[in-house]
């Protein structure tokens, strides 16, 4: 089947508004190409933050490290001036630029990250070697600037990407490719989620395909056999197959050579559920690619990191908000009766219990009030909440909007018993009704933040919450926790989803 062929029968299919609709979208994508647009903007954004950081180095080292004499002698400044050309170049070669991490958060953060660590550490040790006067402190000023204004301006350019796929753009055309159910699973998941991805059309097995028939609001085109020219006919920048008994590996490999000269890019969905992309490895064969899931690993180094990040990260803040922590505990001791810090029994790694502390937020008695906890229930699944509940203090209330009753639970951070980021910790009633893929959540400490708080808090579904815990539990990173701390921050301020 010719192009102009399946042209006429997509057309055909598609009747009167439809048919207009389907050109714009199509027309729209074809324009667009938006992410060469995007790219260049990155790139001269992370130049100039580069030529910021170092500008900044340069004023600031001699008054910060008086004894490196002042001034940069000449070698020193060429170098200074060719971290700010060195830095995008090296963003580059970490893949930063590349538009399938564009808007995706943590991994595009990682490169970023990656990029500015390896290009300070190669540069640190060029200055021990050559001797350059002044050049280390500089850079001593300049790498930490450098990073700091290289995640906010990706940070501020996401958000950028992500109004516009809101507004249906910075969006990829995509050709959904395999049987109807699975068809349906990738349009739910890619429009459901801010993933970038428009699913504008999709084919199907030929004795599967009906005239004029939609998955989700999505036209079937045509049949899987001729992926590569219906791609080309809508307008499609990448196809997505899913396996079935009509693909098979010669037709996903012809389909891989029609693809190539038009420029469109092939991909393969693995439906792997919560698997983040460091436990994927693929090891190529002769005649068969190997996907390689990693098995999730509880201990070694990493955890070793994660217990010294969540030791110091916990005395620091401790310092930090010793004021704000004996002002809260004054105005609970003084607007209610009873004690100013409440204990309650949680359970935390391989299911041992310990008592976790808050500050008070309810009148003294409020867990066995039988006339409250036996009426209406706002929470989903096995938690008890409600948006009004006469239980709470009126310092309370402001408390437990912004989270600063869970201010003491530092100490428990301290003591071991718990983690800065991790699954939220669970009562024992809940624990006691978990089911088998629920326990995975006790293989880590729990946390006084997590994915569970960025993600909705109290009005957070309780099926959500637990996929979230065990995915953390399975796929946690010490950059991720950075990455959800910093997020903790936004969603604390503005107290959405607490009650």
């Amino acid at each position: 089947m010719s192009i102009a062929e399946v042209r006429e029968h997509t057309l055909g299919v598609l009747t009167g508004a439809r048919v207009q609709r389907f050109e714009e979208v199509r027309d729209t994508f074809r324009r667009e190409r938006w992410q060469d647009g995007y790219r260049r903007r990155l790139m001269v954004t992370d130049a100039v933050v580069a030529i910021l950081a170092v500008a900044l180095a340069v004023a600031l080292a001699p008054t910060l490290f008086p004894t490196s004499g002042g001034l940069l002698d000449v070698g020193g400044l060429v170098v200074a001036i060719a971290l700010a050309v060195a830095l995008p170049v090296s963003v580059a070669r970490s893949k930063g630029y590349d538009p399938r991490v564009f808007g995706s958060g943590p991994q595009e953060f990682q490169r970023v990250f990656d990029a500015t660590w390896h290009l300070g550490a190669g540069l640190a040790l060029l200055t021990v070697i050559a001797g350059w006067h002044g050049l280390r402190e500089v850079l001593l000023v300049a790498a930490p600037a450098a990073l700091v204004l290289l995640l906010a301006s990706r940070w501020a350019w996401r958000r950028t990407l992500v109004r516009g796929r809101a507004g249906g753009r910075y969006t990829t055309a995509m050709l959904a490719v395999g049987l109807r159910d699975q068809a349906e699973r990738l349009i739910e998941e890619m429009h459901t989620r801010t993933s970038g991805y428009r699913v504008v059309g999709v084919c199907v097995a030929g004795d599967e395909i009906r005239p004029g028939e939609h998955i989700l609001g999505v036209p079937i085109l045509g049949d899987a056999r001729d992926a590569a020219a219906v791609a080309t006919a809508c307008g499609a920048d990448c196809v997505a197959v899913s396996g079935s008994d009509v693909i098979t590996a010669d037709v996903v490999r012809s389909l891989g050579w029609e693809l190539e000269p038009i420029g469109v890019d092939l991909l393969l969905t693995a439906e792997l559920a919560d698997v983040a992309g460091p436990r994927i490895t693929v090891t190529p064969e002769q005649s068969v690619s190997l996907l390689h899931v990693d098995a999730p690993r509880f201990s070694g180094p990493k955890y070793v990191a994660k217990t010294i990040m969540d030791w110091t990260g916990a005395l620091l803040l401790t310092l930090l908000a010793l004021p704000v922590i004996v002002v809260v505990g004054v105005a609970v001791a003084v607007t209610s009766k009873g004690p100013v810090l409440y204990s309650q029994d949680r359970v935390g790694r391989h299911g041992a219990t310990f008592r976790m502390l808050k500050f008070r937020s309810m009148r003294v008695g409020a867990d066995a009030e039988a006339v409250v906890l036996d009426g209406e229930n706002h929470a989903d699944g096995v938690l008890f909440k409600l948006h009004d509940d006469p239980r709470v203090t009126t310092v309370g209330r402001f408390l437990r909007k912004y989270s600063i009753d869970e201010l003491p639970q530092l100490f428990n951070v301290l003591a071991g018993q718990m983690s800065l980021v991790g699954p939220r910790p669970p009562l024992p009633q809940e624990v006691s009704r978990y089911e088998a893929r629920m326990r995975r959540r006790l293989l880590v400490k729990p946390g006084i933040t997590g994915l569970w708080q960025v993600g909705g808090r109290s009005d957070l579904p309780w099926k959500e919450a637990v996929r979230l815990d065990v995915y953390y539990a399975e796929n946690w990173t010490p950059f991720g926790d950075l990455l959800i701390l910093a997020r903790t921050a936004k969603v604390v301020l503005t107290g959405h989803g607490a009650y």
